[in-house]
């Protein structure tokens, strides 16, 4: 039993040492990587759908009140670390039972107006600076697209096991600026607000505030809990620049990616999954790996390096070869002082190690564990950061990325961990109660696996359990389910309690 608990595990914060609901997804900008757009063909789309969603109506919300603090049209520079984000809109959607009064789609338009004073980046546009090429943010106030629509499903058919046959028909198609919503009414009164927004101005970090926010608002709960900073120069380089080594190690510029092959086969695809893990099993795993020395992030991370590496060697990857896992840190609490910690942009990197599967496969885990714990360390500082922004600097403008995402044909499994433990499921009330689940959700396009580790709506967030989102290829999905079915249970209606 031991054995076969060694090979899976998850967890949403890195303890003291990471700031929890750090998000990024470096995915490819089809701007520079033409070559690559096959894989968003390649990556698993929705099968035939055993629903409809029909658009009911639409409008653009801006701003309550004027922003008289504000010049018009003021622009907003993008920070270091937010240039190494590529363009590309990330989705979060929340799930309710029926609200007990109706009219909801206007009660939400006026908080968001509301929201949207102090939040007025998500007001604005991505603009792009005709002196040096690089995108800025231009606050315009040209408002949020709000679509209402209505689905002929209810709440307890949908199969929010595979998002892309749920989650993705109630997240909108921004069309322009950078945020859209989309509320839904199901058949039963179920209701559905799903998000998107442009990951270049903000990380999950950053939307969690404007959610919470926007839903304190609605509930007359004034003031809000999160009052944004606005202040891209607190990241600005160091004069003169230091430039440390370590980050060309971790860092690229995105011209000098590999150019992957064309998928054939079709277990290597990617698509996504939604477990659930209870909370007495990762407490085992973390007892398992190092007594408990260790987060559960990072001996959930270092079981799931394991089986994908035990998954590869099933593939004939040579066992010699290696396996890459890059974990996403939020550096507000190094970088910052408390007061600056509701700064609104990304704060995030991704530090990654790379060790041979023989390795991972045969090495306990206490010692996989060790070796995520010490790729961690030496990214957990404040100097870190500040060599990242100042690495940057020597860059622009031409765009970087991690290396993580340069894969090669030859190359083992390489994936991303990021702990979303702040993810805020239960906050999220507008005023007719929690949601009964949420999650992010990510778009094809990525070249690497990638993990996200959230907390369970289940007995309003205290359960303990982990929602945990896979975006793997098919083979491993597969190879997971097999090997590790008593840990990953799909997330289902019996569990959500709906």
């Amino acid at each position: 039993m031991i054995a076969r608990l060694e090979v899976t595990i998850t967890e949403q914060c890195f303890g003291r040492k990471v700031t929890p609901s750090a998000f990024v997804l470096f995915w490819i900008s089809s701007k520079f990587l033409d070559g690559f757009r096959y894989h968003s063909l390649s990556v698993i789309r929705s099968e035939a759908r055993s629903f409809n969603v029909t658009t009911t109506r639409k409008e653009v919300v801006v701003a309550a009140a004027p922003l008289l603090s504000l010049p018009e049209n003021r622009v907003i520079p993008l920070s270091n670390l937010d240039l190494l984000i590529p363009p590309v809109d990330i989705n979060v959607c929340f799930f309710y039972k029926k609200p007990l009064y109706g009219i909801i789609g206007d009660a939400l338009k006026t908080a968001m107006a509301e929201a949207l004073v102090s939040y007025y980046v998500l007001s604005g546009e991505v603009s792009i600076n005709p002196t040096n090429g690089e995108n800025e943010i231009l606050c315009s106030n040209g408002g949020v697209e709000f679509v209402e629509a209505a689905a002929d499903v209810e709440l307890r058919e949908l199969n929010l096991y595979e998002p892309y046959q749920s989650i993705a028909k109630f997240v909108p198609m921004k069309k322009h600026g950078v945020f859209a919503i989309q509320v839904t009414e199901l058949k039963c009164g179920s209701v559905v607000v799903g998000c998107t927004f442009d990951h270049r101005i903000a990380d999950a970090y950053s939307m969690n505030m404007f959610l919470v926010s926007w839903a304190e608002i609605s509930r007359s709960d004034v003031p809000i809990s999160y009052v944004p900073l606005l202040k891209s120069s607190l990241l600005k380089p160091r004069r003169p620049l230091i430039i440390d080594s370590s980050i060309d190690k971790l860092y690229m510029p995105i011209t000098s990616l590999t150019v992957p092959q064309e998928i054939t086969n079709q277990d290597n695809i990617l698509t996504s999954r939604i477990y659930y893990i209870k909370a007495d099993v990762l407490e085992k795993f973390q007892t398992l790996a190092t007594n408990g020395k260790r987060t559960k992030l990072e001996s959930f991370s270092a079981f799931l390096w394991k089986l994908l590496a035990k998954h590869a060697a099933t593939e004939s990857v040579h066992p010699t070869k290696t396996s890459k896992l890059g974990i996403v840190v939020d550096g507000r609490k190094k970088l910052m002082e408390q007061e600056n910690c509701n700064y609104f942009g990304n704060v995030l990197s991704v530090p990654f190690g790379e060790r041979r599967i023989d390795d991972l496969i045969h090495k306990p885990l206490s010692w996989v564990t060790d070796e995520v714990h010490k790729l961690l360390e030496s990214t957990m500082t404040k100097d870190h950061f500040l060599n990242l922004i100042d690495w940057v600097e020597t860059s622009r403008p031409i765009p970087v990325i991690s290396k993580i995402y340069d894969i090669g044909s030859d190359d083992g499994p390489a994936f991303v961990v990021s702990s979303g433990k702040s993810f805020p499921v239960t906050p999220i009330d507008f005023g007719w109660g929690s949601p009964v689940f949420g999650s992010y959700h990510l778009p094809p396009g990525s070249r690497a696996g990638y993990v996200m580790t959230m907390p369970s709506p289940v007995e309003n967030g205290g359960s303990g359990d982990w929602m945990v989102y896979l975006h793997l290829t098919k083979g491993q999905l597969r190879f997971i389910e097999q090997e590790a079915s008593h840990v990953f249970n799909p997330v289902d209606n019996d569990y959500l309690k709906i």
